[in-house]
Parts: C-alpha cells; sequence; structure tokens
C-alpha cells in the first residue's frame, strides 16, 4: 500500500467515525466500477441516502491547498455516474419524498509529529499509539452537505 493509499484509508476510517458520531448509519463502503468508486454509502439521521466522497491529505505544515480541492468536475461527473448505478441497483435504499444527496468529506490528518505525545502509551519509535477516535481529536474535518 503507498503513503497515498494509507491516507485515503485512514481518511475514509475517520470519516465513517465521524458520521457514526454525527448519527449516520454506515450502509456500504468502496463500492467499486471500472469507471467510478463510491467512498461512503451511509442514511443521515433524517434517514436520507447520502453518497459521502472522502478527501484527505496529511498536514506538513501550513499547505495551501486544501483536501477539498481534490474534488474536481471529472471526479464528480464520474461519482454522479456510479450513483446513478448504485441507486438503479437499490431502489429500496431511496425513499421518493427525500431522494438522495452528494456529501463531501474533507480531512486533515496532522503529521504524526504534530500530534502532542499523550502521557502513557508509546510504541518504540516514541510516537504514541493513538486508536482512530483518539486522532480524531486532532484532525480537521471540513463537512459538505449536498455538493
Amino acid at each position: 500500500m503507498t503513503k497515498k493509499s494509507e491516507t485515503g484509508k485512514l481518511g475514509e476510517d475517520i470519516a465513517c467515525l465521524y458520521l457514526t458520531n454525527k448519527k449516520y448509519k454506515i450502509i456500504d463502503r468502496n463500492f467499486r466500477k471500472p469507471w467510478g468508486e463510491l467512498d461512503i454509502i451511509a442514511k443521515d439521521p433524517k434517514d436520507i441516502l447520502v453518497f459521502v466522497e472522502v478527501k484527505s491529505m496529511r498536514q506538513f505544515g501550513n499547505a495551501a491547498i486544501q483536501p477539498e480541492d481534490n474534488l474536481t468536475a471529472a471526479k464528480l461527473r464520474k461519482l454522479k455516474r456510479t450513483i446513478s448505478l448504485y441507486v438503479g441497483s437499490n431502489p429500496d435504499l431511496i425513499d421518493d419524498e427525500k431522494g438522495w444527496r452528494i456529501d463531501l468529506v474533507a480531512i486533515t490528518i496532522p503529521d504524526e509529529r504534530l500530534i502532542p505525545l499523550e502521557a502513557g502509551v508509546r510504541c518504540e519509535s516514541s510516537r504514541p499509539l493513538m486508536g482512530l477516535t483518539d486522532l480524531l481529536k486532532y484532525c480537521e474535518i471540513k463537512h459538505y452537505e449536498n455538493i
């Protein structure tokens, strides 16, 4: 796994935890087709089907680019095409009155060296052993609904 794909997977895991904490119910993850992928499929607290695109990047200082800047028009077109297929194959998930929407969760994950060392548990490299719940506290998360 490359560093970029590791960051992407970690970002999706963090996004799932974030959404679950916001009372979303995760239905599916990483629905893949040759022309596109859906990162997270969930139901929001109002029972609306939500397709969540996750963009994540590591922070190594004050970067001018933000994770959400990586959602291009071409990526959005692919996303919509993949959603159309998913919706067509899963009509039971759609409430005709509520419909569905696309959200973007943009996550900036701090470099491990920027996270304060917690008192107590550390691994051999002197970095704290940290679970997702702990890491979530140090991430910057922006949730854009209905993009």
